[in-house]
């Protein structure tokens, strides 16, 4: 578990004295267990990973509510077992948390997942939680956040608020771990705040809807998830310490309805005390309904990355094309296929997704999940996965 013990025991008292101090009128349990492996084609850069990888994985999920549905508290731990990378071994709680509402307003207070954002490939918006880099490398996965969040509904939009009491760092793959950089240290990390993980972070969100417009638009005070890896020489080589730095950040989300078009904008104005910058993701998705007489559904994606720090940047898409597919056939088995390609308009380096999954039953879910980079430059940070193109391969049981 990566929360210090402290915070997690007390937060746990609180929620669940709460509960038990309620009479329930629901309760309900799911949840899914998985078998994952990851496939490999080319020999590893590193000596101490593997061509090939097998993990165990769980996720339950227990929900409570009471109080005519008024109240609620939901408590979803997640673990994984991997064949090798210790790193990827781990207990986290992506929830545990009370949820209240009342007539115009909601309050959220302990562990939870706030997803931000509208773009397809990159979320920049997307701060409030941790990316847990160790489940994929997409960052798709994120990690518990704690935090106290209050929900304001008017008729002129949702007003956010949020307080975020504890910083989790950004988890890596380990010496065996692949995809990965075997030689992040973790144990050592730096932070420009004296609090360290203890600094109180806050950030707001306003979002509306005006006819086919959504708009959202969000402030975020303190530390970054996303950090810096600096190099340090030791004994046997060199190493990269993550650095946390403190930030203030404007983030701005639009989407536009257009009949069967959606036009999507994420843009944020990062400032800190190394470099302020502007970014951007922008693009559009073009839906064609029941191609071919069918009942499937094909969509057509475009987007593009903009990082205003270019090659500096420490972010993979600083001047990126991507370009995608998303085939849903709408049949009984669930059966959807996504396809993105993008391309490093700098670097000249590409990778390409592949995501297909089908139900199999009323329990089963298979998916595949296949990766391919190409990469020749030592300085476009794609350079390090050069030889991880790989097939993952998994099966969920649902309960």
């Amino acid at each position: 578990m990566r929360f210090k013990h402290s915070f997690h025991s007390t937060m746990v008292c609180l929620l669940v004295g709460h509960f038990f101090s309620a009479e329930a009128n629901e309760f309900e349990v799911r949840g899914n267990i998985e078998v994952q492996g990851r496939f490999f084609y080319e020999t590893p850069l590193f000596p101490s990973q593997h061509d090939n990888q097998i993990s165990l994985a769980a996720a339950p999920e227990f929900f409570w509510s009471w109080n005519d549905g008024n109240d609620s508290f939901e408590f979803v731990p997640s673990a994984r077992v991997d064949q090798y990378d210790d790193e990827r071994t781990h207990v986290d709680i992506r929830e545990l948390s009370w949820i209240h509402v009342g007539d115009d307003w909601e309050t959220r207070i302990g562990v939870r997942r706030d997803f931000w954002g509208v773009t397809e490939f990159q979320h920049l918006v997307d701060i409030i939680n941790q990316s847990d880099s160790v489940e994929d490398v997409d960052n798709e996965d994120k990690l518990g956040q704690p935090m106290i969040n209050l929900s304001v509904v008017k008729g002129w939009g949702i007003m956010d608020f949020y307080i975020l009491p504890y910083f989790r760092e950004r988890t890596f793959a380990g010496a065996e771990g692949r995809p990965g950089i075997p030689f992040v240290n973790t144990d050592n990390a730096l932070f420009e705040s004296n609090d360290k993980e203890q600094h109180i972070d806050w950030a707001v969100r306003w979002t509306h809807s005006i006819d086919d417009l959504d708009i959202g638009l969000s402030w975020f005070e303190g530390t970054d998830r996303t950090p810096d890896l600096l190099p340090r020489l030791i004994p046997s080589g060199f190493e990269l310490v993550p650095f946390y730095k403190q930030i203030s950040q404007l983030g701005i989300e639009l989407q536009a309805n257009l009949e069967s078009s959606l036009w999507k904008l994420e843009a944020i104005h990062n400032d800190n005390n190394q470099q302020d910058y502007w970014a951007l993701q922008g693009g559009l998705e073009y839906s064609q309904y029941g191609i071919f007489e069918s009942n499937a559904d094909l969509g057509w994606l475009i987007e593009y990355a903009w990082d205003e720090r270019g090659e500096d940047s420490s972010s993979t898409f600083q001047n990126d094309l991507f370009f995608g597919n998303r085939l849903a056939l709408n049949d009984v088995q669930s059966t959807e296929i996504l396809f993105g390609l993008s391309y490093d308009l700098d670097f000249k380096s590409t990778s390409v997704l592949i995501e297909a999954s089908r139900r199999f039953g009323d329990n089963i879910k298979v998916s595949l999940d296949a990766r391919f980079f190409d990469s020749d430059k030592p300085v476009d940070p794609l350079y390090l996965f050069r030889q991880d193109d790989h097939i993952q391969l998994t099966a969920q049981y649902y309960y």
